[in-house]
């Protein structure tokens, strides 16, 4: 049986984390980082929203005029592309004190395979809980982190305990931890496969788990094996 080795590590509400973390005065305030910074008159996007905000339906890819209305108390802050990613950077040092075994798949986030480093570093629980503290430690930001057999189930079990979460899937429980799941948790489904999977009657990953791997096939074509849980 495959080992819980793999470990996908999210920071959270990343770019708004660290508006907060360098200016004390955004503290515990909703804010969204997006645009140019002139707010509700920009034509822009979210690009992220701190915790606070999302209390009020704000969430990245929203139009910054529709995030106004949702919260009138929102603060606008100018995306500062440079400053993010030169934290990124240190973040991903830090995941790579473990394991060079770091796949960055976005400024924010990565997977990390421990196989190898339990005995400078302890167990992969151990590994995460010690990834999150020096984390908040060295760059007074929070991470979430799932630990699980596969990338798939990493990934969607660093993303159900947010904000400073840590999710384990023991080797085995993979089904029945993803069954009960809503589809849209899946890594790689969007609105438009989710409503194609509603046609079948498919809501939840047990739902998908139920269907014959060659209707899913025939339906997604290349997608499909990769639907097939």
């Amino acid at each position: 049986m495959s080992r819980a080795t793999i470990l996908h590590v999210d920071l959270d509400a990343f770019f708004a984390a660290v508006e907060q973390r360098d200016r004390p005065e955004l503290r515990g305030k909703p804010i969204a980082v997006g645009g140019g910074g002139g707010g509700a008159s920009d034509r822009g996007v979210v690009s992220a929203a701190s915790y606070e905000a999302r209390r009020y339906g704000v969430h990245s890819a929203m139009p910054l005029r529709t995030a106004a209305r949702l919260c009138p108390e929102l603060v606008f802050v100018r995306v500062d592309g440079r400053k993010y990613g030169r934290v990124s950077k240190q973040v991903m040092a830090i995941l790579r004190r473990y394991t060079p075994a770091v796949e960055q798949i976005s400024i924010d986030e990565a997977f990390l395979d421990v196989h190898g480093s339990e005995i400078l570093h302890g167990t992969p629980t151990e590994i995460a809980r010690s990834i999150k503290a020096v984390i908040v430690g060295e760059l007074e930001l929070t991470a979430s982190v799932g630990v699980a057999t596969t990338k798939l189930v990493a990934k969607v079990a660093s993303d159900l305990d947010k904000p400073d979460g840590l999710v384990v899937v023991p080797p085995g429980e993979e089904a029945a931890f993803l069954a009960p799941l809503p589809i849209s948790r899946l890594w790689g489904v969007g609105q438009k496969t989710a409503a194609v999977l509603a046609e079948f009657g498919v809501r939840t990953n047990g739902d998908l788990a139920a269907l014959p791997d060659d209707l899913l096939a025939r339906r997604f074509g290349k997608m499909g094996p990769v639907l097939a849980l």
